[in-house]
């Protein structure tokens, strides 16, 4: 299991020099016990201990008054307590201060990078849907930014993918969404576990940017008509897709371990659709693409009219898609070439 990353911090800081402190007080508690003599108990070397290192300026539980070796050891070992007290809490002030600025530095580092994004995807929670959103983007090489309220969320996902781009707050705000470009955007991914809130996310993405395409997460079909009714393009239950897929695990396992083994491919082969330019209106699909390693082309859709296996005289004209079997790099230099 991933720790948080907060936890890992905590640990490389503050381990050794708690450790070193503890060490100290055991030492110091056998040594003022054989200091002391048989009258004295382990826990009177360590009462004595602890009250040198914290200076808290009790009587002396061992007297050292007739030992001159007593009272050069507490000496030595109040010097070393002392500072290695004092270093902790420098490390603990330091950290907490570290901590505000960092996150302040990182924020502005983030929305620099977001500045410069055009036509990204924006996930809306990375909790496990939106980790399997986010980790497909990974393999097909598209840009993306994670918005989650919940810190621990994307501390785990970033564990694995250090270089994701974030943004810690609730994606519901409209001040969030624009921060992530959503007017730039070519996607908002409306995956969190409440469908109220992904409701809500789908309305801010719209009224923010009309031109932007949102897939939302339903559970409860009863929120189906409202998030059509707010403008989500493409709404997904995954308990409904889970139950399609079991059904065809049994009834067509051949085209499922297709895909599967598709998905698991080291050339990360996905089924993609590249849009054709209107430039292109006239020409024919031999014109503009040229058969590769990289890429398949199975069809061609013109509005709601499929050619399957087309052939290259086959006549284009702008906004039609193109569905291909493809590499991330095949599907970037068809976009190219169909733009």
């Amino acid at each position: 299991m991933v720790r948080p990353l907060l936890l890992q911090r905590i640990e490389r800081r503050f381990a050794k020099p708690l450790a070193f402190l503890l060490a100290l007080h055991i030492v110091g508690a056998i040594a003022y016990r054989l200091i002391g003599g048989d009258r004295y108990t382990l826990f009177d070397g360590l009462y004595m201990a602890f009250i040198t290192i914290a200076t808290i300026g009790y009587a002396e539980t061992v007297d050292l008054s007739q030992s001159p070796v007593g009272r050069m050891f507490t000496m030595v070992f109040g010097f070393a307590g002392i500072a290695t007290t004092w270093f902790i809490f420098s490390q603990l002030t330091a950290f907490i201060v570290e901590g505000e600025v960092n996150i302040a530095l990182r924020r502005r580092r983030m929305l620099k990078r977001i500045a410069g994004m055009s036509g990204h995807y924006i996930v809306c929670g990375i909790g496990r849907v939106g980790s399997n959103v986010a980790r497909e983007l990974l393999s097909t090489d598209r840009t993306f930014v994670i918005i989650d309220a919940n810190q621990a969320h994307i501390d785990a996902f970033r564990e694995r993918h250090p270089d994701t781009v974030f943004l810690h707050g609730d994606a519901a705000e409209d001040a969030m969404l624009q921060d992530a470009g959503v007017e730039r955007a070519a996607g908002v991914f409306a995956v969190v576990g409440d469908d109220s809130r992904n409701l809500v996310i789908t309305l801010s993405a719209k009224s923010l940017n009309p031109a932007v395409r949102v897939v939302a997460r339903c559970h409860d079909i009863a929120w189906v008509d409202k998030m059509k009714k707010v403008g989500a393009d493409a709404i997904v239950s995954p308990d409904f897709t889970g139950g399609m897929r079991i059904a065809a695990a049994m009834i067509r396992p051949a085209v499922v371990t297709f895909l599967d083994e598709m998905l698991r491919s080291d050339k990360s082969l996905r089924v993609e659709e590249v849009r054709v330019g209107e430039r292109h209106a006239g020409q024919t699909l031999g014109m503009i693409e040229h058969r590769g390693p990289d890429h398949i082309v199975l069809a061609i859709r013109a509005g709601t009219q499929w050619t399957f296996n087309p052939e290259p005289d086959l006549p284009l004209n702008g906004g039609e898609m193109v569905v291909v079997v493809a590499t991330p790099q095949g599907r970037k230099s068809l976009e190219e070439r169909f733009a």
